[in-house]
Order: C-alpha cells, then sequence, then structure tokens
C-alpha cells in the first residue's frame, strides 16, 4: 500500500504555524537575553531589551518590581574595577526553577560575573544564564571595569523581570528598568565611597522564610565566637568553685565541719569572755 505524499497546503500550514510560534519562544529565555527582540505584544521589533525594557513579557513596566543596585561608585576611576550586586524583588512568587533574569548595558567599560555572560560576546552587555537564573533571591553579583581613558559620564540601562516560569509571556510577569549614570572622578573622588540606587515604589516586602531554625552565623555570632563564649562561661564557673574550695579548706589542717577562720574566731571569742 503506497502513502500519499504530503500535501502543499500541509507543508504551508506547519511553516506558518512556526513562524507564529517563533516570538513567543525566542521572547522569553531562561538562557539569557538582550539586543535585538521580537515584542510579543504587537510583532514588533525591539532595538535592545535592556534599554526599552522586556516588552517580551509585557507591555508596561510594574512598579512594585524592585530594580537594587547596590555598591554603585559616585564616580568612577579610569581602569578600576567595581563590584556591584543586583536584585529583583517582587512580582509573581517562586514556583518553578527559573525566576527572574535581567539584561544590562553600559556605555563604557566591560560588564562580567559568574554564571553570568555577555550577550553575543559585548563586553557592554551583561545577562543571566540558565545557571543563574534559578536563583531563590534572585540577586546576582556582576563586575563592571571603567574605561581605561577618560570619557566622562557613563550610562547605565538595566531591565529586570521577575517571572513565573512557565517560560513564555504573561500577565504575570513582570518587569522594571533602572537607568542612571556615573560621572568620571579621580583618586580624591574615591572617599565618596558608594551607594545604592533602586527603581519601583519601594514597597520591598521581605521574602518568607524557607527554614523555621535559624544557624549561629544568621544569629549574629560566628561558631567560634560561640564555642570561645562557652570556654570562657566554664572559666568563669572553675574560678568560683576554686577560689570557694580555697576559702572553706584553706589555712587549716584538720577540718571538722568548720573552717579555719571560724575556729580562730570562736578561740577569740572564748578568751574575751574570760
Amino acid at each position: 500500500m503506497l502513502r500519499k505524499p504530503f500535501s502543499i497546503r500541509y507543508v504551508l500550514v506547519l511553516t506558518l504555524s512556526i513562524f507564529l510560534l517563533a516570538p513567543a519562544l525566542v521572547s522569553s529565555s531562561h538562557l539569557g537575553i538582550g539586543g535585538e527582540q521580537i515584542n510579543s505584544q504587537d510583532g514588533s521589533t525591539i532595538t535592545d531589551v535592556a534599554k526599552e525594557g522586556c516588552l517580551c513579557h509585557n507591555a508596561l513596566a510594574d512598579n512594585t518590581v524592585q530594580i537594587i543596585l547596590d555598591d554603585v561608585p559616585y564616580a568612577w576611576v579610569p581602569g578600576e574595577s567595581y563590584d556591584m550586586t543586583l536584585q529583583v524583588i517582587g512580582g509573581p512568587p517562586v514556583s518553578s526553577s527559573y525566576t527572574a533574569g535581567f539584561a544590562m548595558r553600559v556605555s563604557s567599560g566591560e560588564l562580567s560575573g559568574e554564571n553570568l555572560q555577555n550577550w553575543e560576546n559585548d563586553v557592554t552587555t551583561l545577562t543571566h544564564t540558565e545557571a543563574s537564573v534559578s536563583v531563590s533571591d534572585r540577586a546576582w553579583t556582576l563586575t563592571w571595569k571603567a574605561p581605561e581613558e577618560s570619557l566622562g559620564d557613563v550610562n547605565f540601562w538595566i531591565t529586570g523581570n521577575s517571572v513565573n516560569g512557565d517560560q513564555g509571556p504573561g500577565e504575570a510577569d513582570k518587569w522594571n528598568q533602572l537607568l542612571f549614570s556615573v560621572k568620571e572622578g579621580d583618586e580624591n573622588t574615591a572617599a565618596l565611597g558608594k551607594r545604592t540606587l533602586f527603581a519601583g515604589d519601594g514597597n520591598v516586602s521581605p521574602p518568607e522564610p524557607q527554614e523555621t531554625g535559624v544557624d549561629l552565623k544568621h544569629m549574629g555570632a560566628e561558631f567560634r565566637a560561640h564555642i570561645l563564649g562557652l570556654l570562657g562561661f566554664g572559666a568563669v564557673l572553675a574560678v568560683i568553685l576554686f577560689a570557694g574550695l580555697m576559702l572553706r579548706y584553706s589555712f587549716s589542717t584538720s577540718y571538722k565541719g568548720r573552717s579555719n577562720q571560724l575556729r580562730l574566731r570562736y578561740k577569740i571569742r572564748r578568751r574575751g569572755d574570760q
């Protein structure tokens, strides 16, 4: 029995379906995101996710999502490297292995980080990887190396999203942006220190604890300090016990139920009575 060949109409329908599904498949990725993407809302092209926002997930930014960048210098020094912590707070609760992601770009300098990647090998961009998208605290540590030469202000664009983990766009997914610039300084401006920048409504709720117990480190005491404290307390008890024994049994060669001092006092009183 001969099989009927695929009809041209079937092939066209299958091809059209693949093209229709492609924007949704590439627009939301736990493998990292950046550069040009397809806007799942209207099919238009996003020039840069870090600059324009994560329109592949939702049409508008949501201020209930907090984008926080810690340890940002007030001014940058040529050639210096700055370690920063980026965190996304808010959005849907963590319900799967894929929790959040980000796309970042700087106008100058180089970005890097453990378990992070430069989008299409562009060192001025940075995004998450599959290994770092599943962190429960939705936080990443990154490094920005300032340019070697004098260039003036450096612009930063950060888009962070908080997702429900279904790997597709939807109303449950939220995103927000943090945009700022850092002026150029010198060795004297290093004394200004660092700051924390954030975008959002400021209504930050702490995450629910995953464990009921609290270890000593999180209680503010290192384990070594705890052990040393116990040893010190034991030493005090030993000194008190030793002092008590010395007071009771010292200076007496024959103990008969009373200390030598009490016997001496008793003799003195008897001598006075006589």
